[in-house]
């Protein structure tokens, strides 16, 4: 008879490996090109999705009688060189068994929609196979114990966000999409990298040293109030890239180019929480610095403005539920800052079931509308706003280009990040280009196929 602690680290590495097997079987049959039927990837996603949910519920079963719920399961040291090591550590408490098992219930809920609503599209395979690389990296960010492994968990959860957002890659404006999102995940990812060399640079290792080892949200924090600011600034950035917080806002509404069932999970109910999620996971550190928290709040608070503003004016149901959950997240991620720590946890397990239930309802709820209106025929009637009346008319006008513009945070974003940032590295590369053919006596063919040689960086700018 296995004693408790046996059936609980059982359970745990239970959660992990399924989403591994069914990555690995999916994506070894599009390796070797050998695709399986649908009925039997549909059966490997419900057992996949039982089995896991199933384990989620035991085990937070088997922690609610405990008086510190907090269950940690080591993977081993895979990397140990002189003052480094990288170790594989689970983390099992009050906030991470929560977000895996809204996790598998949502991921369940849209496979189970997907399998029919992507019934005979020729990327079948590769549609499941990218969700499958989803939820491993849910799984592993929710449940990560060090900085490093959250760090590949997240990284997960990009790549496939973005190759799902370029799913239906025969057309253009996907792509063009999927790399601008892509884009901003880099920056969020870059961030979350500087902010773990900078844990190691200060010493501390994983999330037990730094957050204590007492159960989520009771944990104390060693680090330094300027550590925790330089740290926690970092985070915010990266929690702001993957949440669409200003100044990122962006790319939410064009990851709506991907197939709806990945919208829901992804932009309506998981991917787009993570951010929020983050800052629970840290928020020990956050209490160090008021500072931050001022900015986290502010953050939010204006975030939660413009997405109700550019939500007002959007002309496709997607565009506008997305707008809508952008809302709710921002308003998440002010709760946090504010310091609420359970009330934030249970507003995302809210939003992100209300958010799939809408995405998942979209297409019959268009089709609804129109045999409404043909019923009584004409238009449904519109309900007026109470701030219409109160605001001029030159103001509405105002707000309705910058809602219908959104904000122009893209076009802000291209004049003076983008542009200047391109245009550096051209002036570089031309500069390159003088330097090897003076030393090779020659033209290089790359520098007969430029058009024209500018001399200074200024005529790029």
């Amino acid at each position: 008879m296995p004693s408790a602690e046996q059936l609980v680290t059982a359970l745990g590495w239970c959660i992990v490996i399924c989403p591994i097997v069914l990555l690995c079987v999916l994506g070894l049959s599009s390796l070797l090109s050998r695709r399986l039927p649908e009925e039997v990837i549909n059966a490997l996603l419900k057992t996949t999705m039982i089995v896991g949910l199933t384990s989620s519920i035991l085990m937070l079963a088997l922690m609610l009688p405990m008086s510190n719920p907090h269950v940690t399961i080591e993977g081993g040291k895979w990397v140990h060189i002189p003052e480094y090591e990288f170790h594989f550590k689970l983390i099992y408490d009050r906030l991470s068994i929560p977000f895996i098992i809204l996790s598998f219930v949502l991921c369940g809920t849209i496979f189970a929609f997907a399998s029919r609503y992507m019934h005979r599209e020729p990327g079948y395979n590769r549609f499941f196979v990218l969700n499958a690389v989803f939820l491993l990296g849910m799984t592993v960010t929710s449940l990560a114990g060090t900085v490093e492994t959250l760090f590949a968990g997240w990284e997960l959860v990009g790549l496939s966000s973005a190759l799902l957002v370029a799913f239906f890659h025969e057309r253009p404006a996907p792509v063009r999409n999927g790399l601008r999102v892509w884009c901003v995940y880099r920056v969020s990812d870059a961030a979350l990298l500087i902010a773990a060399l900078t844990l190691h640079h200060f010493g501390h290792t994983d999330f037990e040293k730094v957050l204590g080892s007492e159960s989520w949200p009771y944990g104390s924090t060693e680090v330094s109030d300027h550590e925790a600011l330089v740290v926690g600034l970092l985070m915010l950035l990266a929690a702001a890239g993957k949440s669409a917080l200003i100044p990122f806002s962006g790319w939410l509404p064009r990851a709506m180019e991907g197939p709806t069932p990945s919208s829901a999970v992804f932009y309506g109910a998981l991917s787009v929480h993570l951010g929020a999620f983050l800052l629970l996971r840290i928020s020990p550190i956050l209490e160090k610095s008021p500072l931050l928290c001022a900015l986290i709040v502010t953050l939010g608070l204006s975030t939660a403005v413009y997405a109700t503003i550019a939500g007002r004016v959007q002309t496709d149901i997607k565009s506008a539920i997305c707008f809508a959950s952008l809302t709710q997240v921002a308003l998440i991620v002010a709760e946090i800052g504010f310091g609420l720590r359970y009330i934030p946890l249970f507003h995302i397990l809210g939003n992100g079931c209300l958010r799939t239930l809408q995405f998942v309802r979209a297409p019959t709820l268009l089709q609804d509308r129109r045999l409404l209106e043909n019923a009584i025929g004409d238009r449904l009637p519109k309900s007026s706003s109470f701030w219409r009346s109160l605001l001029p008319h030159t103001l509405q006008i105002w707000l309705y280009r910058f809602a219908i513009e959104r904000g122009y945070l893209d076009a802000m974003i291209d004049d003076y990040i983008v542009a200047p940032f391109v245009a550096v590295f051209r002036f570089c590369d031309r500069m390159e280009r003088r330097w090897t053919d003076y030393l090779s006596g020659g033209k290089s063919r790359e520098s007969d196929e430029a058009d024209g040689t500018p001399g200074s960086l200024e005529e790029f700018l």
